[in-house]
């Protein structure tokens, strides 16, 4: 086929317009992904939408919750009932229990070959209560809605509820609701943290839950809301810490023995990403917060023979009878982060803090607490911040604090709002170089 010179034109202007749209198409998708690379970049800068909605408490946690005791995720039957009523949905229908009304579901309830049962109260903001479980306050009522599934072993039961609404229930279960107001908010705010970390991700994907209601995550709904624990909550809506730009984990544990430690203690080697978790000294112009406090000292006397029965069966290993127990290394704050056992069939290495709480627990001896009380051993040794020495026939075991030492101490926060500190200084004693903020 021949074309003229008039066509030879169209078609030449045609291929240069369809050339310059084509480059400038490039220019600007090249540039896009530079800006969205320089965002990426910059450690102030704005993040991903995704790393936006990780951080965002607007969403609904969702919370395994476990039967008596916090043994089992399983429940054999589950009775739920409410003041106004409840509403059951199922697939595409829908059941209504009359005001005061108790419902009984089991595993084989029929209305599972629908799927999952939703269940909510009929007035919006009404408590369920689950008269089939006992916690530390009684039966317990959770806000919110639940959700059942029906497994081979039992019934597994989730709650849905608003992060602040949740907090209303962590907060005195990990805390006592009579603390100072500044140590409360403290602890709502360190409660806020954890949880939203953890809301990154599921812990039990197959249901959708981010945690579950025991010491596994953060105890939830073992003491009953008070006025105080939901004005500390109220008052702190939002605020979480951050370091680096990330919410931080801000774990935390009952009392302190003048310091605390790093995550070091945990195996956990030192970074960028948990230098927040320093060794830090609890102590103000006239000593330490917790000297009073009953678990600042302690000091157990345990005989050889017990002692050594002891090691051999929380290490699963028989070093024969017990010839020395040392600590060979310490971590930041000096606490213990291993010992070695020695017995007349061998030795055994024990490393981490709570492999060694664990190692010299059990039960068998007594613990002289501060304060002079006597106190049973537990699985546990209170602390991994102790020197122990033989004398005679027994082990001399002096100790201080209660728990894992790595973050805020509770009782120590409650001493320092006693004292006029704030929530905000109080949580930037335990953490460093961090940002309170929402």
């Amino acid at each position: 086929m021949r074309w003229n010179r008039k066509e030879k034109y169209v078609y030449l202007i045609t291929a240069l317009l369809l050339s310059v749209l084509l480059v400038v198409g490039l220019l600007s998708l090249m540039s896009g992904i530079e800006i969205k690379e320089q965002k990426k970049a910059q450690p102030g800068g704005k993040v991903e939408e995704k790393g936006e909605k990780s951080e965002n408490i607007s969403e609904n946690i969702r919370v395994v919750i476990k039967t008596n005791g916090f043994r089992d995720m399983e429940h054999k039957e589950v009775i739920l009932q409410n003041d106004n009523g409840l509403i059951l949905r199922y697939g595409n229908e829908m059941k209504e229990c009359a005001g005061g009304e108790k419902i009984a579901i089991a595993p084989d309830d029929s209305m599972f070959q629908k799927g999952t049962i939703v269940v909510e109260s009929k007035k919006g903001g009404g408590k369920i209560t689950v008269d089939s479980l006992k916690r530390g306050y009684g039966i317990p009522s959770y806000r919110g809605k639940l959700e059942l599934y029906s497994t081979g072993k039992g019934l597994i039961l989730v709650n849905e509820l608003p992060m602040e609404e949740y907090l209303y229930a962590v907060v005195p279960s990990e805390m006592p609701a009579s603390y100072s107001l500044e140590a409360l908010k403290a602890q709502a705010v360190c409660a806020r943290s954890y949880a939203v970390k953890q809301m990154r991700d599921y812990a039990y994907p197959e249901y959708k839950a981010h945690v579950d209601d025991s010491v596994s995550f953060q105890v939830y709904g073992n003491s009953k809301e008070q006025e105080s624990t939901i004005q500390a909550v109220n008052a702190t809506v939002g605020e979480k810490v951050w370091h680096n730009n990330e919410v931080a984990t801000t774990y935390y544990f009952s009392t302190s023995c003048g310091r605390t430690t790093s995550a070091e203690a945990w195996g956990t080697k030192p970074s960028e990403e948990n230098s927040y978790l320093k060794s830090a000294e609890i102590k103000g112009e006239d000593g330490a917060y917790e000297e009073e406090l009953p678990w600042y000292r302690w000091k157990a006397k345990i005989p050889e023979k017990l002692l050594g029965e002891l090691i051999c069966k929380n290490i699963g290993k028989d070093i024969g009878n017990l010839k020395s127990v040392e600590v060979t290394k310490r971590g930041p704050g000096e606490v213990a982060l291993q010992i070695v056992a020695t017995g007349e069939k061998g030795s055994v290495t024990v490393d981490t803090e709570n492999k060694i709480r664990r190692a010299l627990g059990g039960d068998g001896y007594r613990i002289e607490k501060n304060d002079g009380t006597i106190a049973k051993s537990k699985e546990l040794l209170p602390s991994a911040f102790f020197t122990i020495k033989k004398e005679k026939n027994e082990y001399i075991v002096d100790g201080g604090g209660y728990g894992h030492g790595i973050g805020m101490s509770q009782n120590g926060a409650n001493e320092m709002a006693k004292e006029g500190k704030n929530y905000k200084q109080i949580l930037e004693t335990f953490y460093q170089e961090i940002e309170i903020k929402k």
